[in-house]
């Protein structure tokens, strides 16, 4: 194969992936298009690494909402602060009674409505004064694994729980959530549907019977 040969069978290759990748963000804008429209229930949208999203596998987005409706009975409100997956599946698993928001930087997720409210973590107090201790569990997911972004989002939690909380961010900050928010780590351990590197625990500040089997 010349060297000029090459060239082209490389250039095929990346055509072929830039074709890919155009018609999977199509794809993707053709969904969000629909969700606008009130097809939310098949809205999927890809993981932006930018914003750090890593997006749970169904087992744990399953377990978590599981344990959340467990805690706050037929009539409690949940708050998905920076918990996307865990948020649509308690749509495909609570009652009409039961109140959950989806607190997200991203704004794809205005397709969910009333149910979605504008969070940014940077502003941990940037939250309607209505709402304050007004949910019975927040499920918190702090999109960064950092020192700042945990202290901002402990803010944020204290601020809209009544008392519990599930946290889920990586082992080395167990320390810091026993201090900020007196959560200690659980057997279960969360997993993300592309894997993710860095150690990922669960903190409750209560006792929990389904994240410690």
């Amino acid at each position: 194969m010349s060297e000029s040969d090459e060239e082209l069978q490389l250039s095929s290759h990346a055509l072929a992936a830039l074709q890919e990748f155009y018609k999977e963000k199509q794809e993707q804008e053709e969904k969000f298009n629909l969700a606008l429209s009130g097809n939310i229930e098949e809205f999927q949208p890809q993981e932006d690494w930018q914003l750090s999203q890593f997006w749970y596998d169904n087992k744990t987005a399953e377990t978590l909402a599981k344990e959340a409706l467990s805690i706050v009975g037929d009539k409690g409100r949940i708050a998905c602060l920076s918990s996307p997956t865990v948020y649509k599946k308690l749509r495909e698993l609570k009652g009409d009674s039961v109140d959950v928001k989806c607190l997200e930087y991203d704004t794809r997720f205005q397709v969910y409505g009333e149910d979605f409210i504008f969070y940014d973590y940077n502003e941990p107090l940037r939250v309607d004064a209505d709402l304050q201790n007004q949910f019975d569990l927040v499920i918190a997911d702090p999109p960064f694994l950092s020192e700042e972004c945990l202290c901002k989002t402990a803010i944020t939690i204290k601020f809209l729980a009544k008392d519990k909380l599930i946290l889920c961010t990586g082992f080395v900050m167990a320390d810091l959530a026993k201090r900020l928010l007196k959560a200690v780590p659980c057997k279960f351990e969360p997993r993300h549907a592309n894997g993710l590197q860095n150690q990922f625990s669960c903190y409750v500040n209560y006792d929990s019977v389904l994240l410690n089997t």
